[in-house]
């Protein structure tokens, strides 16, 4: 990282301070805001990074960047995925699949140290984890970071130290090891309360923290039925050959147009199946059997099929460089 950093930027932290997805009353007022962010994004950072979990919000990100980058002859970064270890085998697949598909440079971020530990003993979710058998860089940030004074914790990623061991620790790790100086995200102000303040442009400079990065996060004016109408109305039917121009909404797998299946379409079947927000296996539920689109957003959570555990630490969690 250039001893410059962050000098070398000029960004607008405040940018979005004190808005809300209000602020940008239709889709194309949202959609402007993320290509704006993105190309300043794109241009502004030497070595940037874009988080793909294989859910709508950072898949969502990931076809702005595409779109950007094609039209201004920029980059495209290359995608980081957290594996933690406990994702449905469905966001693997589809990960590779549109990889290979979209022609994506995919970093695999593991904390390999705890990987190890579990397959050396041959844990199952919610196994303990000997502390004391772990790296001393792992065991600094349970101790010293989280405070955390138990001899074990759960091998589960919806807690404090699963969840930060497991996939801030492996994010930092490889923001360190990649260089990046500004991490491309998917989230949204109405997602979670610790989001709602945040800005297209935030700061995450201290190094007793986290490798110093600035955060760059296009879709924050995105609420969740936002999402669903930018992907049926304009992801889709740019990416998709056959797919209608004028954009479709299907009711089911089954109602696809001109023949195209769950395999030509870039949005996980967790969410065809009733799944609102892609987790892990373990502790992540679906909510209904219909579509994530097709659900009553207005009057339900949703991450309600979420663990609350660390939904509940969130703030904490983020203040320790969690997305």
């Amino acid at each position: 990282m250039s001893d410059a950093f962050p000098d070398y930027l000029d960004v607008d932290y405040t940018d979005g301070e004190g808005e809300t997805p209000a602020d940008y009353p239709t889709i194309q007022d949202k959609i402007e805001k993320a290509i704006e962010v993105t190309k300043q994004g794109l241009e502004q950072y030497e070595t940037p990074a874009v988080m793909w979990t294989g859910g709508k919000d950072s898949t969502l990100t990931l076809y702005f960047i595409k779109e950007v980058a094609e039209k201004y002859d920029l980059e495209t970064p290359p995608a980081v995925f957290i594996d933690h270890f406990q994702h449905f085998d469905e966001i693997h697949d589809f990960v590779d699949h549109w990889a290979e598909e979209w022609d994506l440079d995919v970093v695999y971020a593991r904390n390999e140290d705890v990987g190890a530990y579990v397959e050396e003993h041959g844990l199952e979710p919610g196994d303990d984890i000997e502390i004391s058998e772990l790296s001393e860089h792992n065991q600094h940030h349970v101790r010293d970071l989280l405070e955390y004074e138990e001899d074990t914790f759960p091998f589960l990623l919806d807690t404090y130290v699963g969840n930060h061991l497991l996939k801030t620790v492996a994010l930092n790790d490889a923001l360190e090891e990649y260089d990046v100086d500004g991490v491309i995200s998917g989230v949204r102000w109405d997602e979670q309360e610790a989001r709602a303040d945040e800005t297209f442009f935030s700061p995450r400079h201290d190094p007793d923290i986290y490798p110093p990065h600035d955060r760059i996060q296009p879709i924050l004016q995105f609420d969740e039925a936002s999402v669903w109408e930018a992907f049926w109305n304009f992801v889709v039917p740019d990416t998709v050959e056959g797919y209608p121009d004028e954009g479709y909404v299907p009711q089911s797998a089954d109602d696809l147009p001109n023949g195209l299946t769950m395999d030509d379409i870039p949005v996980s079947p967790k969410y065809f199946a009733g799944f609102r927000s892609l987790g892990s296996e373990v502790s992540t539920d679906k909510t209904t059997e219909e579509p994530a689109w097709l659900q009553d957003m207005e009057n339900t959570t949703e991450r309600a099929g979420r663990a609350q555990d660390k939904e509940d630490l969130m703030e904490r969690l983020r203040d320790l460089g969690y997305m």
